[in-house]
This record gives structure tokens, sequence and C-alpha cells, in this order.
């Protein structure tokens, strides 16, 4: 008899899982809780239907009960209604990077963290790429682990960047090596307390053994104090001290102490991407891959040759002697800071989106010596601009769309200037995602 899995969530997640589990020969119950949506629609997704049925609406115990587990969509929190329902049914809930992590091989290494996931795990991917015959690069970096969990080989070697919300539900996901590159408020609308964030952050490494690597932000004061009580081999990394063991930054070149020996990696101004934040990236990269046994030389070159990921500090174009940078990926304030830290020119920046329960304030004494105007758009514009002109930052521009945003840049920038779109908030509400925000502006901005 088949087992029978209720996937809960019928977007990328969603259908990513599914066809995962009609590949290993189980059945799939897809649930929603949209009763507006359609049930054909939904399995014209897959392009095996045989084995898939669908539920909408309210979830019923006699549903649940049919269920091995449920994989339940990162989107969806843990307070919804049907969750109740599984739990008093019993039926364990997963997270997608659990389905995955059951049926890959391989070694595994997993990335979460506030800011720097992506470019991280970008740097990471290519250097197990240049090493590794069979490399795979996954999770919310775009390519769901449950598309390539099939494909991984014993000898695999993979990298995945893990949000909070997917970690909420693991049970036995377990990376060879883990990393955290820090933890600054966010999704503070789902996790309620810096606690709770902390605590689920921190449980990337629950399931590692002693002898496992975690790779961790020394500057980072919670981190710290986690790592220094952790039962696992610790790998600090600093931008701002020597470390006795780790990676830091020292006269403009990263050095990493370990073993007993002293090992010079790269000059920071040999790096194609730019600010501190990325030689912590940088950092973190090279402890991951030398932990996953990728040789120096190797890791090296790599990191040499690394260019910048889209969306992140992302140099569009110039235009009349202004630069144009996309930092749609700076979706809360403490990265956005760190996009405007970057910036070397007088800044237009471009902000605000979907409102997240964040607080502006440490954003704003950024702009000092930085920002000259900032414009305004999305459902935090209101809070921004009290916060902004309580702080005494009155250059403020109101914008009702991407493409007016970008025209009063234009217009407010002169030749010696930067533009830089860094939202410090998430793009729902206006956009699908930060990727089609980030592509929208690219577009406005070469149409100028």
């Amino acid at each position: 008899m088949k087992d029978t899995y209720l996937v809960a969530g019928c977007g990328i997640s969603g259908i990513g899982a599914a066809r995962l589990l009609l590949n290993v020969d189980a059945e799939v119950i897809l649930y929603d809780g949209n009763t507006a949506l359609d049930p054909e629609v939904i399995k014209g997704k897959l392009d095996n239907r045989e084995g898939v049925s669908v539920v909408l609406g309210e979830l019923t115990p006699e549903t649940a009960k049919q269920c091995k587990a449920c994989v339940i969509s990162p989107g969806i929190p843990l307070t919804m209604p049907f969750v109740e329902v599984l739990n008093t049914c019993q039926v364990p809930i997963w997270s997608e990077i659990e389905l995955a992590y059951r049926f890959s091989k391989g070694k595994l290494a997993a990335i979460t963290g506030t800011n720097g996931k992506t470019t991280t795990t970008a740097l990471v991917g290519e250097i197990l790429a240049a090493y590794y015959d069979s490399a795979f690069v996954v999770g919310n970096i775009g390519i769901p682990y449950t598309e390539k969990a099939l494909e991984m080989r014993a000898d695999s070697a993979t990298v995945v960047e893990v949000s909070s919300f997917q970690l909420e539900t693991i049970v036995d996901f377990h990376p060879t090596v883990s990393a955290i590159t820090n933890i600054t408020p966010d999704h503070l609308n789902r996790h309620i307390t810096m606690e709770n964030y902390i605590a689920v952050k921190e449980s990337v490494t629950k399931n590692q053994r002693p002898d496992e690597v975690c790779v961790l932000n020394y500057e980072d004061s919670a981190l710290r104090i986690f790592g220094e009580k952790l039962d696992r081999r610790v790998i600090f990394f600093s931008s701002l001290q020597e470390l006795s063991e780790g990676l830091f930054v020292r006269d403009r070149r990263i050095i990493f102490r370990h073993d007993g020996v002293e090992e010079d990696i790269v000059a920071t101004d040999e790096l194609n991407i730019l600010g501190k934040h990325n030689y912590e990236n940088a950092m973190t990269a090279i402890a991951i891959s030398w932990a996953m046994g990728v040789p120096m030389d190797v890791i090296r070159q790599v990191v040499k040759r690394f260019q910048p990921v889209e969306h992140r500090i992302e140099f569009v174009t110039n235009k009349n002697g202004v630069a144009y940078y996309n930092d749609s990926k700076g979706t809360n304030p403490d990265a956005a800071i760190q996009a405007v830290k970057a910036m070397v020119k007088p800044t237009v920046l471009i902000a605000g989106g979907y409102d997240k329960g964040s607080d502006y304030d440490e954003w704003i004494d950024s702009f000092e010596g930085k920002v000259k105007s900032l414009v305004l758009l999305g459902q935090t514009a209101d809070k921004i601009e009290a916060a902004a002109r309580a702080a005494g930052f009155v250059n403020i521009l109101r914008a009702e769309s991407m493409e007016e945003a970008v025209k009063l840049s234009a217009s407010e920038a002169v030749s010696g200037d930067a533009v830089l779109l860094s939202p410090a908030c998430a793009s729902w509400g206006m956009f699908t995602n930060y990727e089609e925000r980030g592509r929208i502006f690219k577009e406005l901005v070469r149409a100028l």
C-alpha cells in the first residue's frame, strides 16, 4: 500500500514537494485553504496527476488521518487552523527541506541568517562546482531542494539556503556543515519575539554531530554566545578583530587561523563584491567550503572571480554620469544598512514596501554622509517618512509606483551621484517577490 502525504500550499514549494513524492511512488493530497482555487488548474502544474487529489477549504480529521506526514510550504504560519487539526491527529509536519533531506544523498552545507545568505550560498555553490563532479545549489536561492534531491548521489556536494520559516518544521534535517551569517530583527510579525527567531535560526545545528562544523559570526553577540556553548566544531569569522582561531580581516587581507597554522587567503581588493558585509560573506563561504573538503587553492581561485549576486548591490548601468544599483534583496533594515554603507557617492535611495513590523531608526541613522534624498513608495512609506523626519532627515519624495520612483530619482541625481534601490522592506503588495521588483527596477533604469 502506498504512503499518502498531505502537501499544504499549492505554490512553487508545494508543487515541488508533490513532484518529489510522486516520483517516489507516494500518493499526494494537495491542500489549500483558499476555496476559490481551481483543482484542475492546480493539478495542471504537475506532469503526473496519477495519485493526486486536491482538498480546498477546511481540512477534516478524516483527511488528516490518511496521511503519513504533512509537507508545509514555508509561507504558511503554524498558527493556521488546519495545523491544529494535524496536531490533534498526530500527523508529523515537515518543511520542504525536511522532505528533500530524507531523499537526498552526499554532503550537505546549510546556510541561514538574516542577511548575506544568498550571496554566501551562491559563492559556496561556485566553489563546490569547481571541485566536485556533482554539485547542487538549492533552497531559497531559487531552485527548490525538492526539485534536485533525487538527482543527488553519495559523492554529491550540496549547499542549501534555508529560511527561518523552513527551519520551524525540521525533524531529521542534518547538514554536514551549517552556517549562520548573522541575526538581526526580521519576520517578527511571524516569530513574535527575537528569542523565538534566534532559537529557530540556531536550530539548523540541532542534528549535527560534535565532529561536524558550524560557521558563525563572532561579531554577532547572540551567535558568539551560542558558539561558545555549542557542542560542535565552531569556526568563527570576524570583520572587526583578529581571532586566535577562525577567519578575520587584517591589513585588507582575509586570514584563516586553524589547526595551528595561519593562511593568507585573499586581499579584499581582489574581490568583486563590495563592502564589509561582503567580506563577511566571503569568509563564511571560505570556511564552509574548506569544511566541505575543498582545497584552499580552488577556494581562492573562485573567490577572486566571483561576481555579485543579482539584486544584491548589483551595478545596473551609468546614465548621465549617475551609477544605478539594484539591492532589491535588501528586504529588511539591516540588509539595507549594509547597502547604504557600501555606497561611495552621494546617493538617492529608493525604499519602502510591505510592513514586516520592522523598526527603521538605525537604518535612517546610517544615511548620514551617504544619502542625499529618499524616495518612498509602498505600504511603509508613511511609517518611514515619520521616522526619518523625527531623526531630522527631511529631503523626502513620494512615489506611487516603481516607474515614478525611478523618474524622481533620476531627476534628483546629478553626475557623480548614485541611485540605490534598497527597500528595507519586503516586496509583497506591489510585487510578487524581490526578484520581480529588482528586474522591473533594472528595466526602468535602462529605459531612462
